[in-house]
């Protein structure tokens, strides 16, 4: 199939979820996982319709959206892998999201790259729900630091919008259900704790587990195999 019948194939699968949650399907964003597929595909995608992507390496996230903007093309980007300090003045340079906001030193030095350049970014807390995640703040009391960061107005040029997670890579429905579920009672008392804050974000589910997560309250899911198929990690 097309990149473009994929696309097709996964919003009318995105709305079908949300309807039987009793959600309405358009609280529902698809960011589009195009980690090791070419900037080509990507551009597929945008005639298909879809504008927001999600990119985990940065050196190729810049490479590849500075190419595709080259031509006027508008393509928002969200940087969801984890993030080391040193790629932090491309990430912000190149995205309108860090979806992998998993410590204070990186809000710190994602701050000054963007005080910088006068760019203001939106910022998804990672947090650690299922034994397989690799990074993410990993107690409650870790976040309502970071949280009570942002509140004190220490970050003027980043703005958390909600969280994000990764459930643990199982066939376990009930354990990736948890995952979710522990995110959005998280945010509830999160947003409950903190009201000057915009919360409402809950970027979780990928390819395998999405529905799922649109069931939990998920508000963005990161689709890549079943919309641009498997990578190829040789290149």
């Amino acid at each position: 199939m097309s990149v473009k019948e994929n696309i097709e194939r996964v919003r009318a699968s995105i709305a079908e979820a949300a309807s039987k949650a009793g959600r309405n399907p358009g609280d529902v964003r698809l960011v589009a996982v195009s980690k090791f597929h070419p900037a080509s595909a990507v551009l597929e995608a945008v005639a298909a319709g879809q504008t927001l992507f999600g990119e985990n390496r940065v050196q190729e996230a810049a490479a590849k959206f500075d190419e595709v903007r080259a031509g006027g093309v508008d393509a928002d980007l969200h940087i969801i892998g984890s993030l080391q300090r040193n790629k932090v003045k491309e990430a912000v340079r190149v995205a309108s999201c860090i979806e992998s906001l998993d410590r204070i030193e990186l809000a710190d030095e994602m701050e000054k790259q963007c005080a910088k350049i006068g760019k203001t970014v939106d910022a998804l807390l990672e947090v650690h729900t299922g034994e397989e995640s690799k990074s993410g703040f990993r107690s409650e009391d870790e976040v309502r630091g970071m949280l009570s960061a942002f509140a004190s107005g220490r970050y003027p040029h980043v703005v958390p919008r909600g969280f994000m997670t990764m459930a643990p890579n199982t066939d376990d429905e009930g354990l990736v259900r948890a995952s979710f579920s522990c995110l959005r009672l998280l945010r509830d008392r999160m947003a409950s704790e903190f009201p000057s804050l915009s919360l409402e974000e809950l970027s979780m589910g990928m390819s395998g587990d999405y529905g799922i997560a649109i069931e939990e309250g998920a508000t963005i899911v990161r689709i890549g195999t079943a919309i641009f198929g498997e990578r190829d990690y040789s290149k």
